[in-house]
């Protein structure tokens, strides 16, 4: 019994003594430690610092918005004597007696008189020097006098998906007026498809963006950091799932066609010479006769051909599927007649077309919508 007595003592004090020495060496070592850190001066207590300088200065965007606030103006468009609807835009371009306003054609659509807000409250009348329903553009001319800054434009196409990008406009209305959201390049040459006046088939390529726009702010800048207009804010999605998918029209684009807008130009559409359905229309196409194989899933049927047109002079035949123009896939009408607005009178494109379960391909030159 004794011993067993001796033996347990010895347990407990070689457990004791163990313990200490195990808590001096920790304890030690754990001091050198922050020693150590206290005294590198790549490092602080809690906060690891990197040996090289990063500034992160997040100052706002107010800078750039002073670049182009008072260049953006509220459209509202009467008819009848009442008022319709209102819109933005923006001033671009100044000369000796007047400002030049770019918006949407949406904007100004039907309208006899067009009232122009300025930043400062001023209102004066402007007129409609031209507009085009396809590319959603229109320009307004007001007065010189009462231009006082003028907008920066610049490219889209220096642009990258995830910049910082910014609104000005007039969201549900006058009264909010001179209204700043700002947000992301969400996405660059989006296609989207669109319902105009004239056809339901028509699509247009656009920035995507998360920026808040609202009715009102169609036909105001889309703005980068720098203060320059990259686009002109068009339209959005619409739908409960759907939130922050607003697109722009890409500024490059919209000057392109400028100059003719200004002088009231009507700009010429090319004509392919077809009446046309999409493959996807099968009662459609069966009403006009026409069955097609049940793996084609996208394409234009081609149901008619106009006398003397390109199409007809190219050997374009009812049944064909046209599937691509300039070696671009169309899908359907909307991606055809997108194809055929880049071109001119006179152009002539390539056109990949199947017939009888064959590829085929012909040239047709492309004439005007009179002929």
């Amino acid at each position: 019994m004794r011993g067993k007595l001796i033996s347990l003592a010895l347990v407990l004090i070689a457990f004791l003594l163990g313990g200490g020495a195990m808590y001096y060496f920790v304890e030690v070592n754990e001091n050198e430690k922050l020693s150590n850190v206290s005294n590198n001066s790549n490092y602080t207590t809690g906060v690891i610092q990197c040996s090289n300088d990063i500034t992160i200065d997040e100052t706002g965007i107010s800078t750039a918005v002073g670049e182009i606030y008072d260049a953006t103006v509220t459209i509202q468009n009467y008819q009848n004597g009442r008022l319709a609807s209102s819109g933005s835009g923006f001033i671009y371009k100044k000369d000796d007696s007047y400002g030049y306003i770019m918006t949407n054609h949406h904007v100004i659509a039907g309208a006899d008189k067009v009232i122009i807000t300025l930043s400062n409250d001023d209102q004066v009348e402007g007129t409609v020097t031209g507009s085009d329903e396809y590319l959603d553009l229109a320009v307004v001319k007001i007065d010189g006098s009462h231009v006082s800054q003028v907008a920066k434009i610049g490219t889209s196409e220096d642009s990258n998906v995830g910049d910082t990008v910014f609104t000005v406009g007039s969201p549900v209305g006058y009264e909010y007026r001179g209204t700043v959201t700002r947000g992301t390049l969400s996405g660059k040459n989006r296609m989207v498809e669109v319902s105009i006046a004239s056809t339901n088939d028509f699509v247009m390529q656009v920035l995507q963006i998360d920026a808040a726009i609202n009715p009102g702010n169609s036909g105001g800048p889309l703005v980068n950091i720098n203060g320059e207009v990259i686009g002109i804010n068009s339209l959005k999605l619409v739908e409960d799932e759907i939130e922050g998918m607003g697109f722009a029209i890409p500024i490059e684009y919209a000057m392109n066609y400028v100059d003719d807008l200004e002088q009231g130009r009507e700009l010429e559409r090319p004509l392919i010479g077809i009446t046309m359905l999409n493959a996807t229309d099968v009662y459609g196409l069966y009403q006009n006769g026409i069955m097609l194989d049940e793996d084609i899933e996208s394409g234009v049927v081609v149901i008619g051909v106009s006398q003397n047109s390109g199409a007809e002079k190219a050997g374009l035949k009812k049944e064909d599927i046209i599937l691509a123009v300039n070696g671009q896939k169309v899908s359907n009408a909307a991606y055809l007649k997108y194809e055929l607005y880049k071109c001119n009178v006179g152009d002539t494109i390539e056109v990949s077309y199947m017939r009888n379960g064959k590829m085929e391909t012909t040239q047709v030159t492309l004439t005007k919508i009179e002929e």
